[in-house]
């Protein structure tokens, strides 16, 4: 039986708060200067150590920030204030209300993460699964409850162990569905390697694309989130891959976004296609020329280009 979590402190390093949040450490160390937040404690080692509270906070103020509020005008309004300032923002937290209107059977999710019921979780998402098939499973469970569970990160409702054992949960389920699809012939289809960029955590958007992928006859090869770049040059090349595919979120910075697509090309082999998607914005407002902008409904389609180019 599920339990709720020990009610003991939670303090986090410096490096975790920079992973949780997308604030750099510079960043932080600017503010708890200039602004006098954050205050982390000190550790036994006199290493920054920051509260969960603090970091709740520090999650909602980059979502603010990039929505283009200036951190001088935010940083010192409380938890209340800053909610209510995203919402009128027009930022994710404001739409929970309506996805929730559009998705009422995904609530029961939700509640079970919210009563630690994570067992149970796990098995009507594998229910459902079972009933739907997978690729039904992905885009019409998965994806929505995915932006469900993110508007609730971003207003500060989930907290972050929820969401991480929301994460674990999907990735169990997930993990034992790619498993089972039968093996392809290995000129059945393109041999894809997945990975996020060394600034993105957020893996159940690679994860999504990787069950879709497989499902069409792909070959994949998962390196898993926050791979350097230089390094999926290497690994692309080292297990001959036809494609990288990237997962970007909406919590990376448009600039990391953009620059690394344009390191990771010089890098590759012009034989090698770099797919990309996920709920970064600037992909679809100002997507690079050698990217192929990716949709979970047009992977069919992508495997069959890929198929007829490379025909006999």
């Amino acid at each position: 039986m599920d339990t709720p979590p020990s009610s003991a402190p939670l303090n986090f390093s410096i490096g975790s708060v920079q992973r949780e949040t997308g604030l750099s450490k510079d960043t932080l160390r600017v503010w708890e200067r200039r602004y006098a937040f954050p205050q982390p404690d000190r550790d036994a080692f006199g290493e920054r150590t920051y509260p969960l509270a603090q970091v709740e906070k520090l999650r909602l103020l980059k979502t603010l920030l990039d929505q283009g509020h200036r951190p001088s005008k935010i940083v010192h309004l409380g938890m209340d204030e800053l909610r209510a300032l995203g919402g009128q923002s027009g930022g994710s937290a404001a739409d929970t209300d309506d996805a929730s209107e559009e998705r009422k059977d995904l609530l029961h999710y939700i509640g079970l993460c919210k009563s630690y019921q994570f067992d149970q979780l796990r098995r009507d998402l594998s229910q459902a699964l079972m009933r739907m098939g997978l690729f039904r499973f992905v885009v019409e469970v998965i994806a929505p409850l995915n932006a469900m569970v993110g508007a609730r990160w971003a207003n500060g409702t989930f907290a972050i162990f929820e969401e991480h054992l929301y994460t674990e949960s999907v990735h169990i389920v997930m993990r034992n569905a790619i498993a089972a699809i039968p093996q392809q012939p290995a000129t059945s289809g393109p041999r894809i390697m997945l990975t996020t960029f060394p600034q993105e955590s957020h893996g159940l958007g690679l994860l999504m694309a990787e069950a879709i992928f497989a499902l069409e006859g792909a070959r994949c090869i998962s390196l898993g989130v926050q791979t350097p770049i230089i390094d999926i040059a290497q690994a692309a090349q080292a297990n001959e891959a036809d494609v990288v595919a990237l997962s970007f979120s909406s919590a990376m910075n448009p600039n990391q976004v953009l620059e690394g697509l344009a390191d990771l090309r010089s890098k590759l082999a012009p034989s090698i296609s770099i797919w990309a998607g996920g709920g970064s914005s600037v992909l679809y407002r100002r997507p690079p020329e050698f990217v192929r902008v990716v949709d979970l409904h047009q992977v069919r389609q992508l495997i069959e280009e890929w198929r007829n180019r490379h025909a006999a």
